[in-house]
């Protein structure tokens, strides 16, 4: 059999675009190739679960159109397939006066990114939303929900393959690509697939994947591992809902923060700091070639001279308990180092170019029987069906010219 579409990787950004193209073209034979042996195995099944309203993003840019986009698509799906979520609002916090510019940027951010009911706080005001929390000024931003990822991955699966009949394979990592005239050869460990275009969305190892078929490739990804602390049941009272810091606008993480989670709990985290191994979800977990192959980019050893204060910092926490939970005691005073325990921890594919850029929008690069997703962190989760548009509108202009 000769496939339309074949995709790489069976996390959420995979899925949703094998069902959207399945939705929009029923005769399309697509399948969807995955190493693992079920869907949403690294960076979906590892995040924090949080729908992202669009409050961050830069307006125009692919992270803020697709992210509103796709928060009202994805709420619309789970409403109608039975997939529970709370939009529970949350607040983005200022604790100190040198962060009060960067918070009314983000305020001015969301109203143009078409946020309604976006809410300035006091520091009073923060304390109706959170009576435990700490700062001199914040937003309120009610469209921020919880959820479980993998919950709706595995529902994005349903519908492509009961319902619209696409194919998967697990345990089929994917080896080698082979670009012809004509069509494309791809080759697991187990057996060889034909397909008219194959469209690469294969988180962690996307540029790896890129590189069977491309000569040439200016982006690298480098791992960075998110460790987060899970509040003892007994202190959950102290976190009503979500509780954010103002983001250093040079830095492309969110700082550490609370989120209570959809299926129970509260976390507390993450920071950020370099993995020693692509899905190298502990500390111990290490791939030599893995790790020098990051630590030799160019483009990396660019952002590790401009960040290293920063990094230091995220590495100390990483290692020192009460350094973590001095962090979170910014937010959070009246938590102790003892209402902690160790929680889990996921790995964010970050693209980084070779003059240093960590990219911060969504990338794609392609070529004409290739589409490559080089760059999908937060909130690609949240914006999964409108990328899964994206693609599938490139995908779908290739097959039919």
């Amino acid at each position: 059999m000769v496939y339309d579409v074949i995709i790489v990787g069976a996390g959420i950004v995979g899925m949703a675009t094998a069902m959207k193209i399945k939705q929009q073209k029923p005769d399309f034979k697509v399948l969807v190739l995955e190493k693992e042996g079920d869907v949403a195995q690294h960076q979906t099944g590892h995040n924090s679960g949080v729908i992202h309203s669009g409050l961050y993003y830069k307006p125009g840019s692919h992270k803020a159109l697709n992210c509103i986009d796709g928060y009202n698509q994805l709420i619309k799906f789970c409403d109608e397939e039975g997939v529970n979520y709370d939009l529970c609002g949350k607040i983005v916090v200022a604790t100190d006066q040198k962060e009060l510019d960067n918070l009314n940027t983000l305020y001015e951010r969301g109203v143009e990114n078409g946020l309604k009911n976006l809410k300035r706080l006091t520091a009073a005001q923060i304390k109706e939303y959170e009576p435990y929390c700490n700062g001199i000024a914040g937003l309120h931003v009610p469209q921020t929900g919880i959820i479980d990822y993998t919950e709706v991955t595995k529902k994005y699966l349903e519908v492509f393959q009961d319902r619209l009949g696409g194919d998967i394979r697990f345990h089929s990592k994917v080896e080698e690509i082979r670009l012809g005239s004509i069509g494309v050869e791809v080759i697991t460990g187990r057996e060889t697939f034909r397909s008219k275009l194959v469209v690469n969305c294969a988180g962690l190892y996307s540029d790896r994947i890129a590189q069977l078929a491309l000569k040439k490739l200016d982006v690298r990804i480098i791992p960075f591992r998110g460790e987060y602390y899970e509040i003892k049941p007994n202190k959950h009272y102290l976190v009503k809902n979500l509780i954010y810091p103002v983001p250093d606008p040079a830095f492309p993480f969110l700082g550490v923060h609370f989120t209570r989670m959809i299926n129970g709990g509260v976390e507390a985290g993450p920071n950020a700091v370099l993995a020693y191994k692509r899905e190298g979800y502990k500390k111990t977990d290490v791939n030599i070639s893995e790790l020098t192959e990051s630590l030799t980019w160019k483009g990396f050893l660019k952002v590790a001279s401009k960040y290293w204060p920063t990094g230091l910092g995220e590495v100390y926490r990483s290692y020192s308990k009460a350094a973590f939970t001095k962090a979170l005691q910014r937010l959070l005073p009246d938590l102790k180092q003892s209402d902690l325990k160790v929680g889990g921890s996921g790995v964010r594919a970050q693209a980084c170019d070779k003059n240093g850029g960590l990219i911060d929008d969504f990338l794609f690069v392609e070529e004409d029987r290739m589409i490559n997703v080089l760059n999908a962190p937060s909130p690609a989760a949240t914006s999964s069906l409108a990328i899964g548009d994206t693609i599938a509108a490139k995908a779908i202009k290739r097959l039919e010219k």
